[in-house]
């Protein structure tokens, strides 16, 4: 198959949303499958969805078209939050969509009407990571300007936390949401059917807590395809961590010195590199680069070490590999880098055990 690849588990995949559900579910927690990173793939999505999955998750309307086109038999939450320019499609495409500004949930309101149906929304709430987010201060009064608009119907509050800022979706943070939501439903004499406490960092925080509150949904991307809570990425017991691997090829092996030679200025990133000088050392260079990929984000699984990368070359330590010209390197990938790679049109993408995993939906 054309190298570069990323060769993707379609079994592991369905496995690691049954078990996410049922360990979620052994609180009352329901997730939403998420998927940005696969790019709304309609193949990989279906697998979700004959696993158990009810509301599929993403930033791109385009990715939820593709879905959508293709059958998949789902609810679609769009994850970012709605710009005031595709308020249209927000209506004429998903079903529910994350909101802070009350601007947009106006424009939403008028489009909902004008096509004769009732939009879904779920209020964001900052609870202190600084990305989107309702200041709480200000909840009652954009609940109380939500609640008179129609066409649209607030079904849920949520939130986002270890994105931007990092900050941990802690018990402190979840009880505020809890308390949020009761206080919300008391003053304004609604329920909110959805509290959405956060995303795949919210592991650590749901395995410590014998009694999670309000919260009954966690939206779930990189928990299901690298196996993975999001905080420290550590592996979640019983999930699998490599769904996917990327391959490249080496196309040159040769033994040279350790350390760039002649005046120094800066290489293709803009940066000013430094390497010590260990002497002569066996070097390998791949065909894929950072047009391609998040090189940071990606750990060999044979012996080398990455030296560093240009737009469309690897460098890597080959002296204990002992790798030759046409060998392939495989690796495993951070969230970053599948993103990178998944979403790259000159890396191909190559399915394993799709019969097997087709065979159990």
């Amino acid at each position: 198959m054309i190298l570069p690849r990323v060769d993707i588990d379609f079994n592991k995949i369905a496995h690691n949303v049954r078990q996410l559900k049922v360990l979620y579910g052994s609180k009352g927690i329901k997730i939403i499958g998420v998927t940005k990173v696969i790019g709304g793939d309609p193949i990989i999505a279906n697998i979700l969805v004959q696993n158990g999955i009810e509301i599929l998750a993403d930033s791109r309307i385009k990715n939820i078209l593709k879905m959508r086109k293709a059958g998949i038999r789902a609810q679609f939450m769009l994850l970012r939050t709605p710009a005031l320019s595709q308020v249209e499609d927000v209506v004429n495409h998903t079903h529910i969509s994350l909101n802070s500004e009350l601007i947009v949930l106006q424009e939403l309101s008028k489009c909902a009407l004008n096509n004769h149906v009732v939009h879904k929304v779920i209020l964001m709430v900052e609870l202190g990571d600084l990305r989107e987010g309702i200041m709480p201060s200000e909840m009652n009064t954009i609940v109380k300007e939500v609640l008179n608009l129609k066409g649209i119907s607030l079904i849920g509050i949520g939130t986002n936390l270890a994105c931007f800022g990092g900050i941990n979706p802690d018990a402190d943070k979840m009880n505020k949401l809890s308390s949020m939501t009761t206080r919300l439903e008391e003053k304004f004499k609604i329920t909110l059917i959805m509290v959405s406490g956060g995303n795949s960092a919210n592991y650590n925080w749901f395995q410590a807590s014998k009694d999670v509150g309000r919260i009954n949904n966690l939206r779930l991307g990189e928990s299901i395809f690298l196996g993975r809570e999001a905080l420290c990425r550590i592996p979640i017991p019983g999930l699998f961590t490599d769904i996917f691997t990327l391959v490249a090829e080496v196309i040159e092996s040769k033994r040279k010195p350790s350390k760039p030679y002649g005046e120094v200025s800066q290489n293709a990133n803009g940066q000013i590199p430094e390497f010590a000088d260990n002497g002569l050392m066996d070097r390998a260079v791949l065909a894929i680069g950072m047009q391609d990929i998040i090189v940071s984000g990606i750990t060999p699984k044979q012996n080398i070490r990455v030296l560093g990368a240009s737009s469309d070359h690897v460098v890597v330590d080959n002296t204990k590999a002992n790798l030759n010209v046409g060998d392939t390197v495989e690796f495993d990938l951070n969230y970053g880098a599948l993103l990178r790679a998944l979403h790259s049109p000159y890396i191909s993408k190559n399915t394993i055990n799709f019969h097997e995993c087709t065979s159990i939906l």
